[in-house]
């Protein structure tokens, strides 16, 4: 016999405990709008789930967070894999503790599918304090890339960013922009940048110097406390060049540490930082003119 209902009545880890009680095996098909997502059970237990590019214990713990939509629990369906092997006690108390946690978060993370951007704060000052994997997730924010897509570049949980950026809105230095209304990415490094062409192999070692120098002028400007941060775009940008990439890497490494300088020491370090920047660049044209 199907059992279904709605999600906003019943809450997933409740109904899950209901059904698994009886030991029966079978399939939770869940539907929040354009989402879906299934977890399996087998004699009660359960074994697997799946939800977008997700399985296993991280897609049970996203589909509890569901507050709205519906499931319909169909029996005798089977999950061809397993990928789940923590009992259900601590699985559900796992999934419980991440609802509760998500009900926090939601106040001010209204969805996994905003895009994060760097928020300009005029008159902003003072210094933050991140730890690497903060670091990580503030070098991937572009402004195009939603929460989810930065998980998935970082290979974290979508739950785990979305509790970091939770501070980094909290602070005032984040914008969580609706998908679709994002325009191009923010910054303003390397106005009179080159443009992103490939760069020809007889320029490269010029390339790495010029990626070497702006990285000197950055810890210049932004300062111990940003070394972390810009040893992360430096070697990005290098492993871009080694690509093929070219100027575009370089340009890529001028935005993310203009966003650095902003949020670490405020608009007049960043300002300062984008004018040595220029400088450099403007050289380094002229050079090769």
């Amino acid at each position: 016999m199907t059992f279904q209902g709605s999600l906003k009545e019943l809450h997933l880890p409740d109904v899950i405990q209901l059904v698994s009680v009886s030991g029966k095996t079978g399939a939770f098909h869940l539907e929040k709008d354009s989402e879906q997502g299934v977890i399996y059970l087998a004699m009660g237990q359960i074994v697997h789930a799946e939800t977008g590019d997700l399985a296993g214990e991280e897609a049970v713990y996203v589909l509890a967070t569901w507050d709205d939509g519906t499931f319909r629990f169909a029996p005798g369906e089977s999950a061809e894999v397993r990928t789940i092997n923590k009992n259900n006690t601590n699985l559900l108390m796992e999934a419980a503790r991440r609802l509760d946690e998500w009900r926090v978060l939601s106040k001010r993370i209204p969805s996994l599918d905003v895009i994060p951007a760097f928020k300009a704060v005029e008159g902003k000052q003072g210094q933050i304090n991140l730890n690497t994997q903060e670091w990580m997730i503030l070098s991937k924010i572009d402004g195009k890339r939603t929460i989810r897509q930065l998980a998935a570049s970082v290979r974290l949980s979508s739950f785990e960013v979305a509790k970091m950026l939770y501070g980094l809105v909290a602070m005032d230095l984040v914008d969580l922009i609706p998908a679709g209304e994002n325009g191009a990415g923010p910054g303003e490094a390397g106005s009179g940048f080159p443009g992103g062409e490939a760069p020809d192999p007889s320029v490269t070692r010029e390339l790495k110097g010029l990626l070497d120098k702006l990285r000197e002028v950055a810890r210049e400007y932004i300062g111990e406390i940003g070394q972390q941060g810009i040893n992360h775009a430096y070697n990005e940008a290098k492993r871009q060049l080694g690509e093929g990439k070219g100027t575009e890497s370089i340009q890529e490494m001028c935005h993310e540490l203009l966003r650095q300088s902003s949020v670490l020491q405020g608009p007049e370090s960043q300002r300062l930082l984008a004018e040595k920047f220029r400088e450099v660049l403007s050289s380094w044209n002229g050079d090769q003119g």
